[in-house]
C-alpha cells in the first residue's frame, strides 16, 4: 500500500503499459482517474479496478488538446479530491518506414500526443501540485530516445524530447517539491508493437528479441513495477531520472 491515500491520473490507461500501471497503482492503494481516448477501454480498466475493490473513474480525453487536458486535471481534483501523481503515458507512433515516407499528418500526431501533451498537462497540473505542497510527474519515454532504431526516426525524436523535457522539468520544479522522472521501456506487448516492427510476425519478433540481452520483450507489469517505485515516497531523492526498463538493450 505504498500509494495509500494518493490520487493518480494515468493517461492511455485503457490498454498496454497504461493499463498495467493503473492496475498496479490501485493494488498499492491509489485512487485512479483512468484517462484514454477510447471511452470503452477507459471504462473497462476502471471497472476491473472497481471489481477488485479499488477506486477508479474513467474519462475520455485527447491528451493533445488543451481543453481536454484541463478537463482531465480538473476532474481528478473535483471527483477524487486532489492530485498527487500524474503519469503521462499516452503515446502513438508512425509505422516503421523510411523517414522521408512518414506523412506530415503522422508526424504532427506523434509530436502532439508524445510531446505537446506533456506541455498541456503541465500547464494544468503544476499549479495544483505546487499549491498542495508537491507531487510527482512520471513521463513514459522509450529506449527509442536512448538507442534510436532506423525506421522510427520521428518517433525516436519525440521520445528524445520527452527525456530532455523530463530533466528540465525536474530542475525547474524541484523548488515546488514536484519530482519529475521518466521511464524508458523497450518495446513490449502493447497495441503499438506492430507499428514498431513494421509488421508483427514471429520472425520480426524473434529478430528484435535477439537484441535484448534478457531475451524477452517488456510487459506492462515490468513498467508498472518501475512506475510504482518512482512515484512512491521511497524514491523521494530521485528526480530527473530516465530509468531504462529494457532487459539490458541500452547497455
Amino acid at each position: 500500500m505504498r500509494l495509500k491515500g494518493k490520487v493518480a491520473i494515468v493517461t492511455g490507461a485503457g490498454s498496454g503499459f497504461g493499463r498495467g500501471i493503473a492496475r498496479r497503482f490501485a493494488t498499492e492503494g491509489a485512487a485512479l482517474l483512468i484517462a484514454d481516448i477510447d471511452p470503452k477501454a477507459a471504462e473497462a480498466t476502471a471497472q476491473e479496478i472497481r471489481v477488485g475493490g479499488g477506486r477508479a473513474v474513467p474519462i475520455c480525453v485527447d491528451v493533445a488538446r488543451d481543453a481536454d487536458a484541463g478537463l482531465m486535471i480538473g476532474s481528478a481534483r473535483d471527483l477524487l479530491g486532489r492530485l498527487d501523481i500524474l503519469v503521462n503515458n499516452a503515446g502513438v507512433t508512425h509505422r516503421n518506414q523510411p523517414l522521408t515516407e512518414v506523412s506530415e499528418a503522422d508526424f504532427d500526431r506523434v509530436f502532439a500526443v508524445n510531446v505537446k501533451a506533456l506541455f498541456w498537462a503541465a500547464r494544468h497540473a503544476v499549479p495544483i501540485l505546487a499549491a498542495q505542497g508537491g507531487g510527482t510527474i512520471l513521463n513514459i519515454a522509450s529506449t527509442a530516445a536512448l538507442r534510436p532504431r532506423p525506421g522510427l526516426t520521428w518517433y525516436n525524436a519525440s521520445k528524445g524530447a520527452v527525456v530532455t523535457a523530463t530533466k528540465s522539468m525536474a530542475v525547474e520544479l524541484a523548488p515546488k517539491r514536484i519530482r519529475v522522472n521518466a521511464l524508458c521501456p523497450v518495446a513490449g506487448e502493447t497495441p503499438l508493437l506492430a507499428s514498431f516492427l513494421g509488421e508483427d510476425t514471429p520472425e520480426r519478433r524473434a529478430a528484435f528479441r535477439a537484441t535484448i540481452p534478457w531475451g524477452r520483450l517488456s510487459l506492462p507489469e515490468d513498467v508498472a513495477a518501475a512506475a510504482t517505485f518512482l512515484v512512491s515516497d521511497e524514491a523521494d531523492m530521485l528526480t530527473g531520472v530516465a530509468l531504462e526498463v529494457d532487459g539490458g538493450r541500452c547497455v
